[in-house]
């Protein structure tokens, strides 16, 4: 029988594909450690698995199963640069650290490359990322970002796309231009996910799921992490729980909001060649962005969400299917034949969030959609600073990123508030 996640609704096509998913047993027993991680996405195990080949004794644990939360569930698109354009940071942040953190997305993506290569996993990469407008007034943007990013930044990768190339790599009349990059793309992330967990496991990394942190604290100098199952005391924490943070650590909660999206899959793509016959992976202009790819067999995995009344809606299939047709019209009947949904943290500057929120304790989440390149890389990153230093994690801790504006009471209310408004104007 498939396992449903309690998080996350819906069965997904990434589950149904991923082959062996290994179980790890609950942590029974108090125990001890060098690091402890809550959280088994990928920020947790990335980091677990680079310490553990460092010979730190690390201890992971997870409220449920590894792969339950976006990093097992998301639409598997790498991206390039950060999750805003790098001209955008610019104008807020300077050139010079605009420029520093579109390198260190670039080994980010590169370490994902690495890590697969070097382990021998088939995550099913597929070359290529097309960045679509709805909107005739970004076009002077559209046109700008290739020569900027070539130029300023340079990633020679970029070509922009006019209406009629757009329609053409689309398969689709919708968008008006776009941006194609052929210097990233898409994977299965479940696959990349599993193949994480069991390197770290190898590594000597104590893995374990169905283990939720109650509370994270300090005493006598050291970490404890609290669990029903017993306490972790341990040098040092990694709070790696993004969306998931509920009410574990409170600095975390203020600047880390779960929004929830969902995907559909629909059955193979054989009768329609036309749609996206390059294979790359596709992101739209809206602000509730719209997110599409082929899979290496041929489906169309298609992301989004359209209305913020419902935490889960009852049947997720119907509002994709709706999307699906407003793009391609001749998919209006099409099967779906999963669908499913999870939490995406995001914060207030869509930018990660880094901190030591207590001595000895570092909480990294917030990725607001861009996650699967940066979340591995930062998982690496903590390993590095916590056996010595990082450059890169350091240059994340400096950004400045607000907190959510109402507290814990209002906050969720606010958001909700605000998504829908960016909603509505996304139609206009």
């Amino acid at each position: 029988m498939s396992w449903q996640s309690p998080i996350s609704p819906g069965i997904s096509w990434y589950e149904a594909t991923v082959g062996e998913r290994p179980e790890y047993a609950p942590m029974s027993g108090s125990c001890e450690a060098d690091v402890a991680i809550v959280g088994g996405g990928f920020t947790g195990l990335q980091a677990a698995y680079h310490l553990a080949r460092k010979g730190v004794r690390v201890v992971l644990i997870d409220a449920h199963r590894f792969g339950d939360g976006a990093s097992g569930r998301n639409g598997g698109q790498l991206g390039t640069g950060q999750r805003a354009w790098p001209e955008e940071l610019e104008e807020e942040l300077g050139y010079e650290r605009s420029k520093n953190l579109f390198q260190l997305a670039e080994r980010a993506k590169q370490h994902i490359h690495d890590f697969a290569a070097s382990q021998s996993l088939d995550i099913e990469f597929v070359p290529g990322h097309l960045s679509v407008s709805h909107k005739q007034n970004l076009e002077k943007y559209y046109r700008a970002n290739p020569e900027i990013a070539a130029k300023r930044y340079g990633y020679p990768h970029s070509t922009f796309m006019d209406k009629a190339e757009t329609q053409e790599r689309l398969g689709s009349t919708r968008y008006l231009f776009g941006v194609r990059d052929t210097g990233t793309g898409h994977i299965h992330p479940l696959k990349l996910l599993v193949g994480v967990a069991r390197e770290a496991a190898a590594a000597g990394a104590v893995l374990h799921e169905r283990t939720p942190a109650l509370k994270v604290d300090r005493s006598s100098g050291k970490a404890v992490i609290t669990t029903p199952r017993g306490t972790i005391t341990t040098d040092k924490a990694l709070i790696a729980c993004n969306a998931h943070i509920g009410n574990l650590e409170p600095e975390t909660a203020a600047h880390v909001m779960p929004i929830r999206s969902f995907i559909g899959a629909t059955r193979v793509l054989d009768k329609f060649p036309t749609v996206i016959p390059g294979g790359e992976s596709v992101s739209d202009s809206r602000f509730v962005v719209r997110y599409f790819r082929r899979s290496r067999d041929g489906r169309l995995l298609f992301g989004g969400r359209e209305a913020y009344t419902a935490d889960n809606p009852q049947d997720i299939s119907v509002h994709i299917r709706r999307q699906i047709a407003e793009i391609y019209p001749e998919l209006a009947e099409i099967e779906i034949t999963h669908s499913w949904g999870g939490s995406v943290g995001i914060t207030m500057s869509r930018k990660p969030y880094v901190r030591e929120v207590m001595p000895g304790i570092t909480s990294i989440g917030g990725y607001s959609g861009h996650g699967v390149m940066l979340s591995n890389y930062c998982g690496k990153l903590y390993a590095e600073e916590a056996t010595g230093g990082s450059a890169d994690l350091d240059m994340l801790k400096a950004l400045k990123i607000p907190p959510f504006p109402g507290g814990h009471r209002f906050r969720s209310p606010l958001l909700f508030l605000a998504m829908t408004w960016y909603a509505l104007r996304d139609k206009l």
